[in-house]
């Protein structure tokens, strides 16, 4: 079992620090480079830099939740879940169509919608 995950590439779970501005605030961010490459794919999927949609995530917890006590580990869930819906079929494989367009529509309504 182990060899499935001991055979990746070592470099996707090296991590880096990014700085990036939430509202004008510096802040850094420490991820494993896998997880910083599913938030590039996120990012460009919706038009958005890995920073804007950092700040957009973030803003969005707070609207939620009203605080944030782990940003870093809220990010990793997200990439998780963007991955494990991708699997489900929630989130369509078509890059074409946005995130953002899922929220008001099923994803066969989306892809129908890009079709046309």
């Amino acid at each position: 079992m182990c060899q499935v995950f001991i055979s990746a590439d070592p470099q996707l779970w090296a991590h880096r620090a990014r700085s990036i501005r939430l509202h004008g605030a510096a802040t850094s961010i420490r991820l494993e480079n896998l997880f910083w490459q599913v938030l590039d794919d996120i990012a460009a999927r919706d038009g958005y830099s890995v920073p804007q949609l950092c700040t957009r995530l973030y803003d969005e917890l707070i609207a939620e939740r009203g605080a944030v006590e782990n940003f870093s580990s809220f990010l990793r869930v997200c990439c998780t879940r963007y991955l494990a819906l991708q699997l489900s079929g929630e989130i369509p494989q078509d890059v074409r169509i946005p995130i953002r367009s899922l929220a008001a529509q099923t994803p066969a309504e989306a892809a129908a919608a890009l079709r046309h």
